[in-house]
């Protein structure tokens, strides 16, 4: 059969929707049960510890590809609704799905499966379509998506800056020319909630910032760029703000890592100012993983959360680690979260305005200014 690029891009992904279904039911059969079941049904119940523990900062983690999957609606249900403070994201999660539908392009189904694809990947080339797994996006959109975030690039004033800073001017733009399609870069940046990639090189992002350092070398002029200390230093003053943190960690890679290292950044800064470091800085108070890796090729997507302890990142009182895939999971999760209404009479932190200039908050930032990029 010969397939046309109108027929491969017909049918967009759905992002699921926890406030629709209540899934407290599934959890209290599944804490009485065993294996993976039982291990979600504890997880949920940290994650509803988290949120009821009013002066604990939750940070969100991302990795692998979960907007594309469906996941966006859930993860702006729970920054909406202040069950997240702050996110560690790989790029791709945040530029080239969330960002990229931001903008109005879509996901699409791809028809039969990843392992028995009816359409060979030589012509999905051919037509321009990209895959992931059993998911299509038009390669022309993902340009448009490229051309857009060098537009933000260029409105900053040149300088290196922290990803957060850059995202939150996406969050910006999306807000005044895409007000209202759905995203959580926009949420994020309306909540004042955070968002730190890392790697922020590896997506769109990268193609971004590349076309907009070359023509401002071509034409002898100075640029942006990607300053991961920041990101690091930034997301180390919210701990330092925030004695107690727990992590809600979908799959692993440099987000889960770079999230758990600010315990240890924190404790280096303070012994560098003449304190005990460990004692003074407390350790991720809660914890919770779903992945698919597991611990035996030595990676760290799978490490368990008990080995961050050794380390000195996570408390082993209230954490939990779930071997499964996110995309089946967390939806049942995040609506008993929902559901269980612990984040009824939570507050969330705001963390973004802490890096605002006139804050209030003793930071560690070197008082670099951005143009605005709302415009």
């Amino acid at each position: 059969m010969k397939w046309t690029k109108q027929e491969l891009l017909a049918n967009p992904v759905k992002h699921a929707d926890v406030t629709k279904f209540d899934a407290r039911p599934i959890i209290d059969a599944y804490r009485s049960m065993a294996y993976s079941s039982r291990n979600l049904a504890k997880a949920a119940d940290i994650y509803s510890m988290m949120l009821a523990d009013k002066g604990c900062g939750v940070i969100l983690t991302l990795a692998g590809s979960l907007i594309s999957a469906g996941l966006k609606k859930t993860l702006i249900t729970l920054v909406e609704n202040n069950m997240v403070d702050a996110i560690v994201s790989t790029g791709a999660n945040i530029v080239d799905q969330d960002f990229f539908e931001g903008l109005g392009f879509r996901h699409y189904m791809a028809p039969g499966s990843p392992e028995a694809p009816p359409v060979d990947d030589m012509t999905l080339r051919n037509l321009m379509i990209d895959r992931i797994y059993d998911t299509y996006i038009d390669e022309d959109d993902l340009r448009a998506c490229d051309d857009v975030t060098r537009e933000v690039f260029d409105a900053f004033a040149p300088g290196a800056y922290s990803s957060r800073e850059f995202i939150d001017a996406m969050g910006a733009y999306l807000a005044r020319h895409h007000a209202k399609n759905e995203s959580l870069v926009k949420a994020c940046h309306q909540k004042r909630v955070p968002i730190f990639c890392p790697a922020f090189s590896d997506c769109s992002a990268g193609f971004g910032i590349v076309m907009h350092q070359v023509e401002r070398q071509e034409s002898g002029r100075p640029f942006v760029a990607f300053d991961s200390g920041a990101d690091f230093r930034e997301l180390t003053e919210i701990k330092f703000q925030c004695r107690d943190t727990g992590l809600l960690m979908l799959g692993g890679g440099v987000p889960k890592n770079f999230a758990q290292d600010i315990v240890v950044a924190a404790e280096l800064l303070v012994e560098r100012r003449g304190g005990k470091a460990r004692g003074d800085i407390s350790m991720h108070k809660y914890a919770v993983q779903l992945t698919v890796a597991d611990s035996r090729d030595g990676a760290l997507s799978g490490s368990t959360l008990r080995e961050a302890c050794s380390w000195g990142k996570v408390d082993v009182v209230h954490e939990q680690m779930v071997f499964g895939e996110i995309s089946s999971l967390f939806p049942l999760m995040a609506s008993d979260a929902y559901h269980r209404k612990a984040w009824k009479s939570r507050k969330g932190f705001k963390f973004a305005d802490m890096f605002e200039k006139g804050a209030g908050v003793p930071t560690f930032k070197d008082g670099a200014k951005r143009k605005a990029a709302s415009r």
